[in-house]
């Protein structure tokens, strides 16, 4: 589940930016989001691109997307 405070990373092999979830409401198509490490950068992506773990359904690494890294804290 979706909640502000986790911590995900891109799932693109070339790497990418670790993002924070700010803000977000069960049921809302996008999550409000800012660079993890900065607090800086605020966007919204669609919560669809956030998933749980690194490895697809067929068990393949994904390569788009972020991953769940930490949950959040509480």
């Amino acid at each position: 589940m979706i909640a502000p405070g986790q911590t995900y990373t891109s799932c693109d092999p070339r790497g990418g930016p670790t993002i924070r979830i700010e803000k977000y409401q069960r049921g809302d198509r996008y999550a409000h989001v800012v660079d993890a490490t900065t607090g800086k950068y605020p966007r919204v992506i669609l919560v669809s691109s956030l998933h749980a773990t690194g490895t697809a359904a067929w068990g393949k690494p994904r390569r788009t997307g972020y991953r769940l890294v930490t949950e959040a804290a509480g």
